[in-house]
């Protein structure tokens, strides 16, 4: 595997993002989140972001109505969609339903959180590598 994986997610899922972290990282994927413990004083969260995306191969986007309104979020996810690199490897993860996410990722294959959080990273996995097992 080794491929590089960014999440993209609201503060309010910052928890969930975390388990999903530890867990494409225990699956062989190296994992960028944005994480206020990774910065230092005087870190440039932007250009820290930016280099980021430009390491990754996929990313995972945490679907919420906060997410939805996060500029942030909303800028990852218009830098994947528009980037060769990420083609066909963005993932929807549906936290909490919302109308409000751009209406091209309803067209990819959206993972539905459910109850079992501990498989969360198989079905991810599934999406980004469909012959994966």
């Amino acid at each position: 595997m080794g491929m590089q994986v960014f999440i993209s997610y609201s503060a309010k899922d910052k928890g969930l993002a975390k388990l999903l972290a530890e867990q494409m990282s225990e699956a062989g994927y190296t994992v960028s989140w944005p994480d206020d413990r990774s910065l230092l004083p005087g870190d440039n969260m932007a250009l820290k972001l930016g280099q980021a995306l430009e390491r990754s191969d996929a990313m995972i986007v945490l679907v919420s109505p906060e997410a939805a309104r996060s500029p942030s979020v909303r800028e990852e996810i218009s830098y994947a969609l528009g980037s060769p690199r990420y083609a066909g490897r963005v993932v929807p993860v549906e936290v909490r339903r919302t109308t409000e996410m751009p209406w091209v990722l309803g067209r990819l294959g959206t993972v539905r959180i459910g109850r079992n959080r501990a498989r969360l990273a198989e079905r991810v996995i599934s999406q980004l590598e469909p012959t994966a097992e």
